[in-house]
């Protein structure tokens, strides 16, 4: 009998010490879970997951704690839900929604677990006025009278010229950027045309007829237009038409854009202070960053485009 007892004791002890192992496979369970719900894969909105994760990681090292990330591509704007459903089901300890439609499906999924968005462009114009208590973030809003200023001069546009605008009809941040500088580029009596698409399969016939009509081409922080750039690329450069992006890239012969990889790392600083207690998203006022300017010189040699001296 004592035997017995010793060993249901000795079971019940190691299964204790389970509970705190991760699958008993003598890891220690993570202090904190973060679901990451990611728009789709393009440069910009990978380096702003990457950024979020390093410092995020590190912030939490330095406090002695360590978290897990539970990372998603949603692929479309209507599988996000999907995706914050399961992190909401899981209980995460805060949700990083990268991209306009991630924010709107984690804030509407939740009141109660901390949200921060990034690579969101206007999270007034988001929540109409009305951000969430526990919604939070970084924007990559950059200067747009500086970016029509930029292609203004840098191209040498005049009264007349045509400039297109490319965009996404299902992404609400690209519609605040293109009434923004088609305000601008109208003021200067330059004449701007918008064109818009909904499904990928019609980007290539779209950027050709743009091709064909403008002087140049403005392409805002669009989330669809930068995970298929080279098409857009690829026929301007064939047809001479110099790109103008909002968030950067090797397409654009320059851009007035912040840095992506720093915009997750904000987001991530963010995050350590509402997991550590020292701060809840209310207390946190949105950020931006400050833009570069880049040229892409062999474009802009390619597309006979003289870069200025400073």
């Amino acid at each position: 009998m004592k035997k017995l007892v010793s060993l249901v004791l000795a079971l019940a002890m190691s299964v204790s010490v389970c509970l705190t192992l991760t699958a008993c496979g003598g890891e220690k369970a993570a202090d904190y879970t973060v679901g990451v719900c990611q728009l789709m894969e393009h440069e910009s909105l990978d380096k702003a997951t990457e950024g979020f994760t390093a410092a995020l990681t590190a912030a939490l090292k330095e406090a002695g704690k360590t978290v897990e990330f539970d990372t998603q591509v949603a692929g479309e704007a209507d599988l996000c839900t999907t995706v914050i459903n399961t992190f909401t089901a899981k209980k995460v300890d805060l949700i990083m929604a990268n991209a306009t439609p991630a924010l709107l499906a984690a804030a509407n999924a939740t009141t109660t677990i901390p949200v921060l968005g990034t690579s969101v462009t206007d999270y007034n114009d988001t929540f109409k006025g009305d951000i969430p208590v526990n919604v939070s973030g970084t924007s990559d809003a950059v200067p747009f009278d500086e970016q029509a200023s930029m292609m203004i001069d840098t191209l040498g546009l005049v009264k007349g010229d045509l400039v297109g605008v490319l965009y996404c009809t299902n992404e609400s941040n690209s519609l605040i950027q293109y009434e923004a500088v088609k305000a601008l580029f109208e003021a200067e009596g330059i004449v701007v045309k918008a064109y818009t698409f909904s499904e990928t399969t019609e980007l290539q016939a779209l950027v050709t007829a743009a091709a064909g009509e403008v002087k140049a081409l403005y392409v805002p922080s669009d989330n669809t237009v930068a995970a298929n750039d080279t098409i857009v690329g690829t026929i301007c450069t064939e047809n001479n038409v110099p790109v103008f992006t909002s968030y950067g890239g090797a397409v654009c012969y320059a851009s007035l854009a912040i840095d992506y990889y720093a915009l997750g790392e904000e987001t991530g600083k963010m995050a350590a202070e509402i997991l550590l207690g020292k701060k809840t998203p209310a207390d946190i006022e949105v950020q931006t960053l400050v833009p570069s300017v880049v040229y892409n010189s062999e474009l802009c040699a390619k597309l006979g485009i003289t870069v200025p001296a400073n």
